[in-house]
């Protein structure tokens, strides 16, 4: 393995991908990783053909029992060959104007540049939302792992980056909810993850919080951010965005309330 190429040029590029029953999306998403010198993918014990679909599309397939977002996703750059990394989730797509630009980056010299952020743009209940604070929603995808690290214990990880962070115009597409019950059922699930990292942090959750939060979260959505005009699926993403800020703080009371009745 080689951990001193990401001065290089022309660079090299590994892409990876951390799949759990992702059948469905794996065989197209690394469809658009036409840039990328290797595909590395990382799966968490899946039960469906993702790790057959993978191996037979020429990615390096290794099977790693889930370790939390950022962690696994760390553990994909280090099985990596090349210290430029671009990390792609199963549901989302590189379209084929940033995959030019990436492929025009490799043949650059970018020797003050830690990471490069790019547009994603999401697919939501059957429409491409504009506006919402939802685009352009910048990401940090491609970065030198030296000099860059994903973060976040539980939920919302992010490239936490020691350097430059550049910019990309060509926008990443992500294949997100196409069902409100699919939203409910994960805003559920992240609600939970968010309340834990929050409890973790040692904030506090109080009544004003779970009066005011919302509201703020929903006006925020889509009057400032533009939400209405995403029609109904924006004022569906500012009523889940309330939503999901008043159960974060419910849960996180909740917690709150079961450790003073545990150290009663």
């Amino acid at each position: 393995m080689n951990h001193n190429d990401g001065s290089l040029f022309p660079m090299k590029i590994s892409a990876t991908i951390i799949t759990l029953n992702e059948e469905e999306n794996i065989a197209e998403a690394i469809s658009t990783l036409t840039f990328a010198d290797e595909i590395v993918v990382v799966d968490s014990e899946s039960t469906d053909r993702t790790v057959e679909i993978a191996c037979q599309l020429g990615a390096r397939v290794m099977v790693q029992k889930w370790l939390g977002y950022a962690a696994q996703k760390n553990f994909a750059a280090e099985q990596a060959a090349h210290d430029w990394v671009f990390n792609l989730d199963a549901d989302e797509r590189v379209t084929p104007e940033l995959a030019k630009e990436i492929a025009e980056l490799k043949q650059q010299q970018n020797p003050d540049i830690a990471a490069f952020q790019m547009p994603r743009r999401v697919f939501y209940l059957g429409k491409w939302i504009q506006h919402s604070g939802w685009y352009p929603d910048y990401k940090i995808r491609l970065y030198n792992r030296t000099q860059a690290e994903w973060q976040g214990d539980y939920v919302h990880e992010s490239v936490k980056t020691k350097g430059k962070v550049a910019r990309l115009t060509g926008d990443l597409l992500h294949y997100t909810i196409r069902h409100a019950s699919e939203h409910h059922l994960r805003m559920d699930r992240y609600t939970t993850l968010a309340a834990a990292e929050a409890h973790a942090q040692g904030k506090r959750a109080s009544l004003l919080a779970m009066l005011v939060a919302p509201l703020a979260a929903f006006l925020k959505s889509y009057i400032f951010k533009r939400g209405f005009l995403d029609g109904v699926q924006g004022l569906a993403i500012a009523c889940f965005a309330a939503h999901y800020v008043f159960l974060k703080n419910l849960k996180l009371w909740e917690k709150q309330r079961a450790s003073v009745d545990e150290n009663r």
